[in-house]
């Protein structure tokens, strides 16, 4: 070897796999033997994590969500923050599931994070420290009634108990709680096993309906999945907000129930992927590829996977959420009714709303510094029992923002010498969290629930739309009934 510095063998096999993958498509990779190992000690319980869900954009380790109430949350990481160093060491040019196994460690242990928000250019920088804690996954967020008549659901990852979960929360809105509509909520929903969804989807279908196919280069990896009994809430109207982090099997809940016009779907153009891998294992030391063997379809023949052929790993990533490039064709897709729904990868919803603000660097530097904790926790501990109770407060968003908003800015400013300038929808954004935050504190986490829920805007917009969703599976001829 001629090369000036010492390099293994093993460096370089695994570098050239890394190249061929790479030639191959964005999303198949190699996973080495130690960090395997470090994976299924994860799954087995015996390291915690951050709560941090990674994905790749522009070649660059990126925040595709982040687990509600974890360390990650806690410290204002947002979906879209890049992810630089892990504990002053450069993630530059590591894969993304390796690096996944990296943010895993022992119960307390602490780990700096390094990332970047905003312009690629000239990033916002932002440092935060976390501790490693237990994350269980739990695929229901929340079940709540958004109003008197509608029940919502929130579900955050499809686990291998999400079916059953979904079920039992669904049975208490509709039984005690006498809903007649439902909002599934899968929104920043990074998907799960397709086994899961197909029987979530099963629980708003009826008996042998096409959920979505598989289809590969070998015909042996060709495979439909139908639902084997009639939906338990088959009946029930139905609505699903997804949006640009709705990724993999919300994607393929929400093409299904799109294309059997069983659902109306609101909110922003899904991620866009939606691929199926196997591993092939590497002798004699352990490690594994991850290779991608299929394409998901929906019933109508949509593909789900935006297009990457032809095209570079930054011009791919450049477009997630945005479904294909704009050269590609508007194909027509037809659902069972014959109406006209959209392909290019994702699911395009039927409703489009506004994305909502950006965060800014400095506004997450303020949550791990507790700053908005300091600021809710004095107020909710100043609320007058006569006055106030949890629901004339989460009615009250003009009183967030003149008592929770002005003394937040004054402490961002004087603590970390910015300007912290805001736009009225930030304002808005800011003032909910707080008042969230003095909801827990004062009554209770039930309270704090309800309060986000209440002051959701993509949920208060879909409310809006109830009477057109009666209307529209009523024209499409799905079997519901509304009493």
């Amino acid at each position: 070897m001629n090369h000036v510095d010492s390099v293994t063998t093993r460096q370089l096999v695994r570098a050239a796999i890394d190249g061929m993958l790479g030639s191959l498509d964005p999303h198949s990779y190699f996973l080495a033997r130690e960090d395997a190992d470090r994976l299924l000690a994860w799954r087995a319980g015996e390291l915690a994590a951050t709560g941090i869900i990674l994905e790749t954009i522009d070649d660059t380790p990126t925040v595709h969500a982040v687990y509600p109430r974890s360390p990650a949350d806690k410290a204002g990481i947002s979906p879209g923050d890049r992810l630089v160093a892990i504990d002053d060491s450069s993630v530059s040019g590591v894969t993304t599931s390796v690096i996944r196994t990296w943010l895993l460690g022992t119960v307390g242990k602490q780990v700096t994070l390094s990332l970047e928000r905003g312009s690629v250019l000239e990033p916002d920088t932002l440092r935060v420290r976390l501790k490693y804690q237990p994350i269980k996954p739990v695929a229901i967020a929340a079940t709540a009634m958004a109003d008197d008549s509608t029940g919502y659901i929130r579900l955050q990852e499809f686990t291998g108990e999400a079916a059953k979960e979904l079920e039992k929360a669904v049975q208490r809105l509709v039984g005690s709680r006498k809903a007649k509509h439902l909002i599934l909520d899968l929104r920043g929903n990074p998907g799960g096993s397709l086994e899961a969804a197909v029987a979530v989807a099963s629980l708003f279908l009826p008996k042998d309906v096409l959920v979505f196919e598989i289809r590969g280069r070998s015909k042996r990896v060709d495979q439909a999945f139908r639902t084997s009994r009639d939906g338990k809430f088959r009946s029930l109207p139905l609505m699903l907000l997804i949006d640009e982090q709705s990724a993999s099997a919300s994607e393929v809940v929400g093409g299904s129930l799109q294309d059997h016009d069983r659902a109306l779907i609101l909110g922003r153009r899904s991620f866009g992927k939606a691929l199926v891998q196997l591993p092939f294992g590497i002798p004699p030391a352990g490690d594994a590829v991850w290779l991608t063997i299929g394409y998901v379809l929906t019933p109508s023949g949509r593909l789900i996977q935006r297009r990457y052929e032809g095209m570079s790993k930054e011009r791919y990533y450049s477009l997630a959420g945005r479904g294909g490039s704009e050269s590609d064709t508007l194909d027509a897709y037809v659902t069972t009714s014959g109406r006209r729904v959209e392909g290019r990868g994702g699911i395009a919803p039927d409703i489009e709303f506004d994305a909502p603000p950006s965060t800014p660097v400095w506004l997450s530097v303020a949550s791990d510094s507790s700053f908005d904790h300091a600021i809710a926790d004095s107020v909710a501990h100043s609320l007058s029992e006569a006055t106030w109770s949890a629901q004339t407060w989460a009615n009250s968003a003009s009183v967030w923002e003149a008592e929770l908003l002005p003394p937040f800015l004054r402490r961002v400013r004087a603590r970390l010498g910015v300007a912290a300038r805001t736009t009225p929808g930030l304002d808005r954004a800011i003032a909910r969290q707080l008042a969230a935050r003095v909801a827990e504190v004062r009554w209770g986490s039930d309270a704090r629930d309800e309060l986000l829920l209440r002051s959701d805007l993509d949920v208060s917009a879909a409310l809006e739309h109830i009477p057109r969703l009666e209307s529209f599976l009523r024209r499409s001829g799905s079997d519901v009934k509304s009493e």
